[in-house]
């Protein structure tokens, strides 16, 4: 290979890494919104299960909402990696769309506590920011 050759090549290996760099450093940016994100809708379900556990009164509008914001998150982990946090956002927001869809034995199983998803969303938080 020619000095030139050597060149273009080094020139190109830099941009590549500095491209690479960026783009970790996005997707690091992408995932800590997201993981921020499970917390605040955590939060928002625990003060409609409390709204709901004092009034003894359910809003159909207000579990519409709560499934799409959980489907969206199950979507962005998912998009970012995060099966495991994703896969429980996912039935978190299908069983908003629909309370029957599972049973109480799957629910278990499947472990979508809000306290475990916050749990697992912190510490991911904090695995990312080491």
């Amino acid at each position: 290979m020619t000095q030139k050759g050597w060149e273009v090549l080094f020139t190109h290996l830099v941009r590549w890494l500095a491209n690479l760099r960026r783009a970790r450093q996005q997707r690091k940016q992408e995932s800590i919104a997201a993981l921020r994100d499970v917390v605040k809708v955590v939060r928002r379900t625990n003060v409609y299960m409390r709204h709901v556990h004092e009034r003894n009164k359910r809003s159909v509008k207000q579990e519409q909402v709560l499934s799409a914001l959980w489907t969206d998150l199950g979507f962005r982990l998912k998009d970012l990696g995060l099966y495991k946090l994703a896969k429980r956002c996912e039935i978190r927001g299908a069983q908003w769309a629909d309370p029957a869809r599972y049973d109480d034995t799957f629910l278990t199983r499947a472990d979508i506590s809000l306290e475990t998803i916050e749990r697992l969303a912190r510490q991911t938080l904090n695995e990312i920011d080491r």
